[in-house]
């Protein structure tokens, strides 16, 4: 389902307070959504299917790590408000 943009973008330019790059914040997002894709297939594994356990693989639990924050770095870049 496509989403027309016009009411968006009004709704977003109404408020007093703006995000700091919400769109920005998605592309951040997807960047770190396709390392952490990445960092799984260099260790020879899928994204997805590993099951989160004590025997979950070590490099698993690295890149859930290094995922974990980088959506945090994303978050706190593009989502702190801007006056």
């Amino acid at each position: 389902m496509r989403l027309p943009i016009f009411p968006i973008l009004a709704t977003a330019a109404s408020l007093s307070t703006v995000l700091g790059g919400p769109l920005a914040y998605c592309a951040c997002q997807t960047a770190c959504n396709a390392g952490v894709v990445t960092c799984y297939a260099a260790a020879g594994l899928t994204f997805g299917t590993v099951i989160a356990a004590p025997a979950a693989p070590a490099a698993a639990i690295a890149c859930n790590s290094v995922l974990g924050v980088c959506m945090a770095a994303c978050a706190a870049s593009f989502l702190a408000p801007i006056p």
